[in-house]
């Protein structure tokens, strides 16, 4: 086991994965000579060279619309977003593209490409760049969606997501990267569709995926020595839901909290919800309540950006009311 940043994690899965298959690139802005916004691809470019460490224009739609045509033709692309936000400008080919090709061709084609970048509420990066942009590609048919919380699950969602012939969506969080934890020396892999039970209880499920993990966990550690007994999800991937593991521990629990930094309207709670109501509904003894962000944008101010995001405070505190419903 080796300690690592969770930048680091990433970069090592993304240099395991080209020196072993030459199919595999990477491209975007700043990636290559100054080795990527948050250094994921710090000394790839001097080790692989231009074509395979591709730094590209400031024009977000053309370089994925690029990377969407190497994939068709047998590549292996990684877009890194220097920041989620900018990649609305590639809006278009994300979805019309990355997500129907391989429908639209009646199979002829497949997609195998990566999209990745730091993303989520910063600290005082002002709304253009503190987007939670979950919910708009959640909405995109023919996407896989997954968002890391750790280094050791950003590692093995990374080489998986690299090795899967369908585009998916890593969302990593601006503030995690320089989270430190022990991963294996052996290479790994991690499925791209389940969730990870990352504490057992039975008085009350907590469901949740990347920064607000650590917001729920530090929440976990007051109500244990509260006598609470609450059982956390990962989410981990976004697109599809696995609501076989929520519903497991519903059977046990039969109370849930889903907490979120994505907007409330038509956010991931609101999916893991109406999931819920539509399969589960008979295992809740409670309401489904959702902890998420406001539905502005991020203000740019520190006293008001804390007050638009969810905090252990009110997690605490919401378990409280719900056990005791």
């Amino acid at each position: 086991m080796t300690e690592v940043f969770m930048f680091d994690a990433l970069r090592e899965a993304t240099d395991e994965e080209m020196a072993k298959d030459k199919s595999v690139f990477v491209l975007g802005e700043d990636v290559g000579h100054y080795g990527g916004s948050y250094k994921v691809t710090k000394d790839l470019h001097a080790k692989y060279g231009d074509l395979r460490v591709l730094d590209t224009p400031i024009a977000e739609n053309s370089f994925m619309g690029m990377a969407v045509g190497a994939a068709i033709t047998g590549l292996r692309p990684i877009v890194e977003g220097m920041n989620m936000s900018f990649l609305l400008l590639a809006f278009n080919q994300i979805s019309n593209n990355a997500g129907m090709l391989r429908y639209t061709s009646g199979g002829n084609f497949t997609i195998p490409m990566v999209i990745r970048g730091p993303g989520g509420v910063g600290r005082q990066l002002g709304a253009e760049h503190s987007q939670r942009l979950e919910a708009y590609f959640q909405a995109i048919p023919g996407l896989k969606i997954v968002a890391c919380s750790t280094p050791y699950n950003a590692k093995g969602l990374l080489k998986s997501a690299i090795r899967d012939d369908n585009p998916v969506i890593l969302f990593e969080h601006v503030l995690l990267y320089n989270l430190k934890q022990e991963i294996p020396d052996h290479e790994y892999t991690l499925p791209l569709n389940k969730a990870e039970l990352v504490r057992e209880g039975s008085q009350i499920t907590l469901v949740t995926y990347s920064r607000m993990r650590h917001h729920v966990m530090d929440a976990v550690s007051t109500l244990v020595t509260e006598g609470y007994d609450p059982e956390v999800i990962d989410l981990i991937s976004l697109k599809p839901i696995d609501i076989y593991t929520i519903s497991q521990s519903l059977m046990k629990t039969h109370r849930i909290i889903i907490v979120e930094e994505c907007m409330k309207t038509g956010g991931i709670a609101a999916e893991v919800i109406a999931q819920i109501n539509d399969k589960h509904f008979d295992l809740l003894d409670a309401p489904a309540v959702r902890l998420s962000s406001q539905d502005i944008p991020t203000p740019y101010n520190g006293t008001l950006e804390k007050a638009t995001v969810v905090y252990p405070q009110q997690i605490i505190e919401s378990v409280r009311k719900l056990i005791a419903y």
